[in-house]
């Protein structure tokens, strides 16, 4: 997630791209505020909360219940969303990708 995270910051940076990260499986632990991490890991949360400026943040719904995350712990602007979104979003876009 930290090389996508990199290349979603460095893309919601350019004026004519318009950025929507949407985390299924367990990325949805990316989303999680206030990580605790030993020192020299990367805070996911953090890079998310800067992404939160430019970009939209979207976590599968599904994946957030069977890890029993709900949606009062993700960072502010992350939200809960559907596959019903995921598919709207991928329709939307010119180009997509995955890690």
């Amino acid at each position: 997630p930290y090389n996508a995270l990199r290349l979603a910051s460095a893309l919601s940076k350019r004026d004519e791209v318009q950025v929507r990260v949407f985390l299924l499986g367990d990325a949805v632990a990316c989303a999680v505020a206030g990580q605790q991490l030993p020192d020299g890991h990367y805070h996911l949360d953090r890079m998310l909360k800067g992404l939160l400026r430019r970009a939209q943040v979207a976590c599968c719904g599904t994946c957030l219940d069977a890890r029993g995350l709900r949606e009062e712990l993700l960072v502010e602007g992350a939200r809960r969303s559907t596959l019903e979104e995921l598919t709207e979003w991928t329709l939307w876009a010119d180009k997509t990708l995955t890690f």
